[in-house]
C-alpha cells in the first residue's frame, strides 16, 4: 500500500487516557503500555472513587518532537461521570485543543454541555453532518421504538462557543498528527451495521445508516497506525480499513475502543470479526464500551498477548522506536 504523503504526520507518543468506559477496577496493575490510576494520595486511600457507565470518552495526546496536542473524543452518557472522573484524575481542562463526536448518540454526547462551560474560548468540534438528523429510533425485539434524545444541536452548540467543523470526509487534526476518518466505508459482508436502528425522513421511517460513525488515526513512527474506535457502528474492521486506506499505511500498531459486538445482533460475528483482525496482526487490542463481555472474552483468548483490559483510568502509552524523553 502505498503511503499518501502529507495525509498524516508520523509521530513519537500517543497517549490516550480513559476518562469513561463500562467498567473500572482499580485494583489492575500498570504495565509498559498501560497505567492503571494511583490508588492512593499522599499515602492515603480515597474516600472517593472513579465511575463508570455505559459510555465512552478518551483524551488522546500525540507528541513529536517538541510539538504536543491534546484532543477529546467523545463525553460519556451521563452529565455528571466525564467531570467527575476529570476532577479526580486532576485533568488540566484547558489543555484540550478540540473535540471529536465519533457519533451523536446519547452515550457518546452526554457530559458535552457541561464540559464546555468549563472550557475557555472557541472550541472547534469535528462532527459528520449526519450527526444533526433528528429523530432516530431503535426498533426493539417486540416492534417498539424508542426515540434517541437529541444531543447535538447547532443553536446550542454555537451558543458556547464551539466553532463546528463538519466533514463527511477525513479531517487532519493536531497540525495533521491526528486524522478524523470521516465516514466510514462499508466493506465487508458481515459487519451489517445498526440493522435495529431507525430514522423518519419525509414522514416515512427507514434504516439509520448511522453515517455520523467515524474514528481516528495516528501513525506512530515505526510501528503502525493507531485506530481509535468509538462505537465503530461501521463495523471495526471497517473502520481499520478505511484507516488504512485513506492513510496510505498498511501496518497497524494498536485498535482501541467500541467494537459493538455486544447483544444478539452483533454476537454471531465476534469469531469473523476476530479472524479479520487476527489477520492484520496488532500488537495491542483494547476492546471498550459496546464491545461486550463475550466478545471481550474471546479477544483475551485470541489475543493473549496484545489483549488488555480496559478500565477507566487506564492511560495507554505508545512509543515510537526513535523516541527519547
Amino acid at each position: 500500500m502505498k503511503k499518501r504523503e502529507g495525509v498524516l504526520k508520523e509521530v513519537d507518543r500517543v497517549e490516550i487516557l480513559t476518562l469513561i468506559d463500562n467498567y473500572v477496577d482499580l485494583l489492575l496493575e500498570s504495565t509498559d503500555i498501560v497505567t492503571r490510576p494511583a490508588r492512593t494520595k499522599e499515602e492515603e486511600l480515597p474516600r472517593d472513587t472513579l465511575l463508570a457507565e455505559h459510555g465512552l470518552s478518551l483524551l488522546i495526546t500525540v507528541s513529536e518532537g517538541k510539538k504536543r496536542h491534546t484532543i477529546l473524543m467523545d463525553t460519556g452518557h451521563s452529565a455528571i461521570g466525564v467531570l467527575h472522573n476529570i476532577e479526580r484524575l486532576e485533568v488540566d481542562v484547558s489543555a484540550i485543543e478540540g473535540i471529536v463526536m465519533s457519533h451523536a448518540h446519547m452515550d457518546h454526547t452526554g457530559s458535552l454541555y457541561p464540559l464546555l462551560e468549563k472550557m475557555s474560548g472557541p472550541v472547534p468540534m469535528v462532527v459528520h453532518p449526519y450527526a444533526f438528523t433528528f429523530p432516530r429510533y431503535v426498533k426493539r425485539k417486540d416492534g417498539r421504538l424508542e426515540r434517541f434524545p437529541r444531543t447535538l444541536v447547532r443553536s446550542e452548540l454555537e451558543k458556547q462557543g464551539v466553532k463546528i467543523v463538519e466533514a463527511k470526509g477525513p479531517t487532519p487534526l493536531a497540525e495533521g498528527m491526528i486524522l478524523v476518518t470521516g465516514e466510514v466505508e462499508r466493506r465487508t459482508a458481515f459487519e451489517k451495521g445498526m440493522p435495529n436502528a431507525f430514522v423518519e425522513k419525509d414522514g416515512a421511517l427507514k434504516q439509520d445508516p448511522v453515517s455520523d460513525d467515524q474514528a481516528l488515526v495516528i501513525h506512530l513512527r515505526d510501528k503502525g497506525l493507531v485506530v481509535i474506535g468509538g462505537c465503530s457502528h461501521a463495523g471495526i474492521v471497517n473502520t481499520i480499513l478505511h484507516a488504512k486506506k485513506i492513510s496510505g499505511i498498511d501496518k497497524v500498531h494498536a485498535v482501541l475502543g467500541g467494537f459493538h459486538l455486544t447483544g444478539p445482533l452483533y454476537e454471531p460475528i465476534i469469531e469473523e470479526t476476530i479472524k479479520a483482525i487476527r489477520e492484520m496482526r496488532p500488537e495491542v487490542v483494547v476492546p471498550m464500551h459496546c464491545t461486550g463481555w463475550n466478545a471481550i472474552e474471546r479477544f483475551s483468548e485470541e489475543f493473549p498477548s496484545a489483549f488488555i483490559l480496559n478500565s477507566v483510568g487506564s492511560k495507554y502509552t505508545f512509543l515510537s522506536s526513535q523516541f527519547s524523553g
